[in-house]
């Protein structure tokens, strides 16, 4: 069963967030420290009064005005939205965001996805386009256990199906863009390609790799090494204990917000300094908002708890097209021992959260290649 979803968060939630930001307790800090010891209380504290008087009805209007839904699939309950584009031949497409996304990195990219013609498009490149919640983030909720990469991939398999898309393509970002290929590899019959950016992963060199890269290539490699040597923490906590981190988390704003905007910080553009000079400032205290207002630390980092220490099964199967952003650690000579990589881009803006910072070009990119396989 299908059931229709509205997010309707009562006002003694806001208030309960306005107060609880007032109240915060904040902590001491070195003299001179920066962002390499974490988010500065100062930066923090100029966040967190914005949060306080920041309009969460204008975003969750802004939500509501795209239909969602509700569905159990496997035991879970799945929430999606489901934009039917106005052109009759448009391809089915299933978006997977991460963590710390949720559907609404994806405000940006409906509308020229759905209805090309309306922003300047060419109407043949329309796309039906659903975008679920990964089980344990935003509305779907609550969580029950064991759902790690594959399993995520094998729902969207049966919810695409139940929404009676037999022909469909797959697109993500971060946990997207492992969900995304496997949702290719578990129903090759059906889905036409994939589309990937935002991996994080540390490239898997074999010998001989390192001396075969590009200046590009080697830059790339030298930011994911400092990735796995100074930003995994936030892993390894919730890849172990989930559960401890988020105690933390669920009772104070200021601790989700400097959870999640140490990775805007981190992640974003490098040109660009502060997360709100590479993505809206309230579009990104909207995606922290959902995290608080569905208390979904604990069920959120789960996930890096049910993936740590298994192998995801990727091979190349279905037609695949990459999108490489800065801070992206792919190599493509590496990528395609897992992937048939049939379209490579490369681009010089925007960061790990393309739907965010450079929605234009990761919509040029998607319908670019699905050209390909339509």
């Amino acid at each position: 069963m299908i059931s229709e979803f509205r997010i309707a968060v009562p006002a003694a939630e806001l208030e309960d967030l306005r107060t609880r930001l007032r109240r915060t307790r904040w902590p001491r800090q070195l003299p001179g420290a920066g962002w390499d010891r974490g988010v500065p209380v100062g930066y923090l504290r100029g966040a967190a009064e914005r949060w306080h008087d920041y309009d969460w009805r204008v975003w969750e209007t802004r939500l509501n005005a795209f239909p969602q839904f509700t569905t159990d699939i496997d035991g879970q309950t799945v929430h999606f939205l489901h934009v039917r584009s106005p052109e009759p031949d448009a391809l089915p497409l299933v978006l997977t965001h991460g963590w710390p996304g949720s559907v609404a990195e994806f405000l940006d990219v409906l509308g020229p996805l759905t209805d090309p013609a309306a922003y300047g498009g060419n109407p043949r490149d329309a796309f039906h386009v659903v975008a679920p919640s990964v089980p344990g983030h935003g509305f779907s909720v609550p969580l029950t256990a064991g759902w790690d990469h594959e399993r995520i991939a094998r729902a969207w398999v049966e919810l695409m199906h139940r929404l009676g898309y037999e022909r469909y393509g797959a697109q993500g970002g971060d946990t997207g863009s492992v969900v995304s290929p496997l949702v290719g590899q578990f129903d090759p019959d059906h889905v036409v390609g994939v589309h990937i950016n935002g991996g994080l992963a540390y490239p898997e060199l074999q010998p001989g790799d390192v001396d075969q890269l590009d200046e590009v290539e080697r830059e790339r490699l030298a930011v994911a090494e400092r990735l796995r040597a100074v930003g995994t923490g936030y892993a390894d906590l919730q890849g172990t204990r989930p559960q401890t981190v988020s105690y933390g988390l669920s009772d104070s704003p200021a601790g989700q917000l400097a959870w999640i905007l140490e990775k805007f910080w981190e992640w974003t553009d490098p040109d660009r300094e502060l997360p709100e000079d590479a993505v809206v400032l309230d579009h990104l205290l909207t995606d922290v908002s959902i995290y608080w207002f569905t208390n979904t630390s604990a069920t959120s980092a789960n996930l890096y708890y049910e993936n740590r220490g298994v192998a995801d099964r990727i091979r190349p199967g279905v037609p695949t097209g990459v999108a490489v952003f800065p801070t992206d650690p792919a190599i493509r000579r590496v990528l395609e021992r897992r992937h048939r990589i049939v379209h490579w881009s490369e681009f010089g803006r925007g960061g790990h959260f393309a739907a965010l910072e450079a929605p234009d070009l990761l919509v040029g990119d998607i319908r670019a290649f699905f050209r390909l396989v339509r």
